[in-house]
């Protein structure tokens, strides 16, 4: 041991040649330059969102506030749809990202079993969907047939289970748990049932995170399923109300000689002083979540990676 570790601390002593330290140079400049591109958008909208609308219209506002002021998030605040909006993202992402890995858990396991029955013909029947859909059309109709329209469990329950997730998931029981250890728990009396409860999922945990964290931002980040299977705004969640707002400012002049005026005003006024703040609230919570999962993350991010 001794030995050992005189070797280790020789080599951390040791000098990097020159063409190493070249590599170690350009590739911590490079990281830093391409840090910097990736953080200042989040910057300059934490920036505008404390900053004032005339400063921001006559573009004085670069890389810290200008005339400090804490107005956006007051309009946030009061503005009931950002609110109501905000609220109802965190109920479909809570929701759908539990629907979600729960339907995940309970399909990927008994696939990843070998004595599964027929589980080809469950394999063959989950990966055909992977590369046929219906189509929006289908899918609009059936939600319609289904009476999920215009109702909440549109946005929790349906789409919220991803073939392609669940494969990843069976691909981590097939390495993480080896036939010995189930042979060893039948065994002692341990049924498939408490087996899954007891030891397939407290060794799951790195890859539930996983799933965890890409349903999450995936449903926060998704307005395309509410803007078309909803039609109240009660019901809107954050990115839809979002999108509304940029929408009518960036709409033609033809289109606003269509709409109010003092509607379309309000709208513009209210654009340009709530867009940063309200980007801000809705990073802040996937921004929050991310540092309690990251060490699953990397964890499981690495299934398949290596191979027996």
């Amino acid at each position: 041991m001794q030995t050992a570790s005189k070797e280790v601390k020789i080599y951390r002593k040791k000098r990097l040649s020159g063409t190493d330290t070249i590599f170690y140079i350009v590739n911590t400049i490079f990281l830093i330059v391409v840090g910097c591109i990736v953080f200042f958008p989040l910057w300059y909208s934490v920036v505008c969102s404390f900053s004032s609308t005339e400063a921001i219209i006559q573009n004085r506002v670069f890389l810290w506030p200008v005339d400090f002021t804490l107005d956006s998030y007051k309009a946030v605040l009061n503005y009931d749809l950002i609110t109501s909006g905000f609220l109802n993202s965190v109920l479909y992402a809570a929701g759908g990202t539990f629907t979600a890995v729960v339907l995940l858990l309970l399909s990927a396991y008994p696939l990843s079993r070998s004595d599964l029955p027929g589980r080809k013909i469950f394999l063959v029947f989950f990966m055909i969907t992977m590369f046929f859909s219906g189509g929006l059309i289908p899918n609009y109709m059936l939600m319609q047939d289904l009476g999920l329209m215009n109702t909440r469990w549109a946005l929790i329950v349906a789409f919220s289970f991803s073939c392609y997730n669940m494969v990843i998931v069976k691909s981590y029981f097939q390495t993480s748990l080896p036939q010995g250890i189930l042979d060893a728990a039948h065994i002692d009396g341990c049924n498939d049932l408490r087996f899954f409860l007891k030891m397939a999922l407290p060794l799951a945990k790195p890859v539930i995170a996983v799933m965890v964290l890409f349903n999450l931002v995936g449903i926060w980040n998704n307005y395309m399923n509410a803007m078309l299977y909803t039609s109240k705004p009660d019901m809107y969640p954050l990115q839809l109300v979002l999108r509304d707002i940029l929408f009518v400012a960036q709409m033609p002049a033809e289109m606003k000689a269509n709409m109010d005026p003092n509607k379309t005003t309000s709208m513009q006024d209210l654009l340009q002083q709530l867009r940063y703040a309200v980007l801000v609230v809705g990073a802040l919570p996937m921004m929050i979540v991310y540092p309690f999962v990251q060490k699953f993350f990397i964890k499981g991010m690495m299934i398949g990676s290596l191979k027996e």
